[in-house]
């Protein structure tokens, strides 16, 4: 696999993230006090953003030292504008130990409150 992956150029999924539809993102954030990440720009995410999230901008210099001081423990949730930059985000906090990630597939495009 990891050869295909070499020779296609094609990221394998790690197994900690799940990419989730806007409904089922939407109701597992729920009611429930979960990390939620917006990993936009702090002018995107003031143009609009989902309740309750914190703005870890992705380009940031320091959005390491920003994802550290969150609880690889419990669930993350990420988000970008079209799930490109949360994609990548979420592949990092899988490096940095975070175990149950969540990623909302096509990002706040796709979100609708």
């Amino acid at each position: 696999m990891a050869f295909f992956s070499f020779l296609f150029g094609t990221q394998v999924q790690n197994t900690n993230i799940k990419i989730l539809e806007t409904q089922e993102f939407k109701k597992q954030i729920t009611g429930n006090s979960v990390q939620l990440i917006d990993v936009r720009t702090a002018i995107e995410f003031k143009s609009g953003h989902i309740k309750t999230a914190k703005n870890i901008d992705f380009f940031s210099s320091k959005f390491n030292s920003q994802l550290e001081k969150l609880n690889k423990e419990k669930p993350i949730y990420v988000y970008c504008r079209s799930g490109n930059r949360s994609n990548k985000a979420a592949n990092q906090l899988a490096k940095m130990g975070f175990t149950e990630i969540y990623d909302l597939k096509g990002g706040f495009l796709n979100w609708k409150e």
